[in-house]
This record gives C-alpha cells, structure tokens and sequence, in this order.
C-alpha cells in the first residue's frame, strides 16, 4: 500500500494544480491494487471532495467565481449524479466505461491544454437548456463511475470558450466538489461499501496533503498550461495501463 499511497500522492498534486480532483486516476490505481471495485467510487469521490474543497476556497476568494456560468450545469448533473451513483454495475462494464473515460479525458484536456493560460479573446454565452443536458450526462456518468465530471466539464468549456481561464477552472472545481456530494449519497444505498472504506482512510490523509501541495504549485509556482499537460498525459498513460488490464 505504500507505492499506492505515493501514486495518490503524485496524483492529487497534479489534478488540485488544474483545479481537478483526480476521480478518474485514482479509480483506476484501485482497480490495478486489486481493491474490491464496489468501493472505488466511495473513495474517489472522497478524494474528490478533499482535493478541490481547498481550491474552491481559493478560487471563490481570488473572485473568480461566475455563478451565471456554473448554475445551469450543476441543475442537470447534481440530481443524475445521485441516480448514477445509486446504480448497480457489473466490474468489467465498469472497468470498460472507466476506460474510456479516461481515454477520452486525456484527450480533451491534450487537446485544450494551451487554453490554460489564455486571457484573451471574446467568450460566448452556453444557453441554460445545453448547459443543463450537458451538466445531466456528465453529473450521471460521475455518478456511476465515482468522479467529479470536472475533467470533462474543464475542456468542454474551453472549446466552446464560455469564460475566461480562471472562471473556467473554478467552476469545473465547484463541479467536481458538489456533484462528488451528489454521488457520495448515491453511493452511500449499497449498504455494502460501509465495511470496506474504513480500510483505506490513510489515503485521504494524502491527497489532503498532495492537494493542498498541487494548489499552490498553480497559484505560485508553474503555469497552468504545464501543469494541464502534464495530467493529460498522465490520464492517458492510465488509460492505456487499464487497456491491457482489461484485454489481458
């Protein structure tokens, strides 16, 4: 359990830096342990909850936050992030969906990594109806998957250039941060998974840590661009690890 605890570690430092929580990583450094899957989303989405609670603070606090943004995602998503939490799903369809999660994920923040620091240019308004569809199938696969849906929320947001930089990042750790609630409560009707997560509360002691290390690396130290990259690449890497995990 130590190189885990270190890969947790190395994890919620690099996600907190981009105002990610880190879910869909930790997910799968559960499944390549052997930890029993019906628990996973518990303690990702704990993580969740830990990593970007310090960032939200800091990012409201900074004023960047733009409610008028976040606010028609968060109606779709908070009530389907509790159904999916709620569902039962067979371990390989959840390694599998896992999978491209991740893959996908990778992708979008490779794709949109330069936007991190980019100021400039005119932004467009997401009317309430999309914002609100989008917010529902990403809050219902968080649910069932055990992330914050952050990870997807972040670089949908660039693409469609809906809010500056920061605004951006705050409100996909908002995203995160609630919609972890959300599914926490879904998750907590398996009765099952109660006796399990006691087991591995040191690692909430370390991405408590890592997290609040990852934070001031973004607000101090590296650009964010860097940072972006270098978590995309680190999804992807995970991505493909689970890839052979699932064909071998």
């Amino acid at each position: 359990m130590v190189l885990l605890s270190i890969l947790f570690f190395i994890t919620s430092i690099l996600y907190s830096s981009v105002g990610f929580g880190g879910g869909s990583t930790y997910l799968a450094l559960l499944l390549v342990w052997g930890v029993p899957y019906f628990i996973f989303p518990l303690i990702a989405l704990t993580c969740n909850i830990i990593v970007v609670s310090g960032n939200c603070f800091n990012y409201i606090r900074a004023g960047n936050l733009n409610i008028k943004l976040l606010l028609p995602f968060l109606i779709g998503s908070v009530p389907m992030a509790f159904v999916g939490g709620s569902m039962l799903i067979e371990e390989k369809n959840f390694e599998i969906l896992l999978f491209l999660v991740l893959l996908f994920a990778g992708f979008l923040l490779l794709i949109n990594f330069k936007s991190y620091d980019n100021e400039n240019g005119s932004y467009r308004k997401v009317p309430m109806i999309i914002g609100v569809m989008i917010g529902g199938v990403l809050g219902f696969i968080s649910g069932v998957v055990g992330i914050g849906g952050g990870i997807f929320l972040s670089p949908i947001l660039f693409l469609i250039r809906a809010a500056t930089p920061k605004q951006i990042i705050t409100a996909a750790s908002l995203f995160i941060l609630i919609n972890s609630i959300s599914g926490i409560f879904g998750q907590l009707t398996k009765n099952e998974i109660l006796n399990e997560i006691q087991n591995y509360w040191f690692l909430f002691v370390i991405v408590l840590i890592g997290g609040q290390i990852g934070n001031f690396l973004n607000i101090k130290i590296f650009p964010a661009r860097i940072l972006a990259l270098i978590t995309a690449i680190l999804v992807i890497f995970v991505a493909i690890r689970m890839m052979f995990k699932i064909l071998i």
